[in-house]
């Protein structure tokens, strides 16, 4: 218990000295609340002139596709994750040696310092974005749902950090995991829902993605935020599709801890 305890306070220090150490570059995020609004907007002319006369595409009216577009510009603010590389640096520098022989391992040490920063985030990047949203654009960004989207965001967070956090643990065999990270990126792009809806993608590829990890990252707390969730003809209540993604982000973790303990016995095996 003690020990649990103690763990504890080391890993809420650890996310206090990383929103101290990112103040100090908080002009970085100020400058990239400029990227959301910049992205939104074009969002917004290129749906506006898809929709045309129509009253709606893919089931979704244009304030709800404008809608969504506002959710996913904010989320992927929240659930922004840079664990991969990281722990990249880490390993190919030799440094990791000394997180491997503290008491507190080196993911949870990582997904703490994700919590400090985009705690950071939250003031310097999500609210002004959201404050543009509602008073410049005029979007409707009151979520169908507070405590569902809230649990789906948190979960999306979580999915982000530990997909990353693996990419990371490529670099044990690797060494340098930037190609995978490059490519998971695009991927991600396109099929987290953040360049497109996931409804407007041929039925096929709509049923791959549940058992993928991308639309758990955008698209899933995205329409939890709307309130209506569906993909491969498939539709959810918000509380299924909530749990829908717990479920995917419990078994990305075993995955992220079967990937862990293998890597762990690699670094053991270069050490020695």
């Amino acid at each position: 218990m003690n020990s649990l305890k103690h763990n504890w306070l080391i890993c809420r220090m650890v996310a206090g000295v990383t929103y101290k150490e990112w103040s100090a570059y908080r002009t970085h995020s100020m400058v990239s609340v400029i990227v959301g609004p910049v992205y939104f907007m074009v969002q917004y002319f290129i749906w506006t002139a898809v929709y045309g006369d129509h009253s709606s595409l893919g089931g979704m009216t244009l304030p709800q596709m404008i809608r969504y577009f506002g959710a996913t510009a904010l989320i992927g603010y929240l659930i922004m994750d840079f664990a991969d590389w990281n722990l990249s640096m880490l390993v190919r520098t030799g440094k990791f040696l000394t997180f491997h022989l503290r008491p507190i391992h080196h993911r949870s040490f990582a997904l703490f310092q994700k919590i400090g920063h985009r705690s950071l985030g939250f003031l310097f990047e999500i609210l002004p974005c959201l404050l543009i949203f509602i008073f410049i654009f005029g979007v409707d960004m009151r979520p169908a749902s507070l405590p569902w989207t809230f649990l789906s965001v948190l979960l999306a967070f979580l999915m982000n950090f530990y997909v990353n956090y693996m990419i990371g643990l490529t670099s044990f065999w690797l060494v340098q995991s930037g190609g995978i990270r490059s490519a998971f990126m695009l991927v991600s792009g396109i099929f987290s829902g953040a360049l497109i809806p996931l409804d407007f993608f041929p039925h096929s590829l709509q049923v791959i993605q549940f058992f993928l990890p991308f639309q758990y990252m955008a698209y899933l707390p995205a329409m939890v935020f709307t309130g209506h969730y569906s993909l491969g003809g498939l539709e959810l209540s918000i509380q299924q599709a909530v749990g829908m993604q717990a479920i995917a982000v419990l078994i990305t973790f075993g995955l992220n801890e079967l990937v862990r303990r293998q890597a762990m016995k690699q670094f053991t095996a270069v050490g020695a």
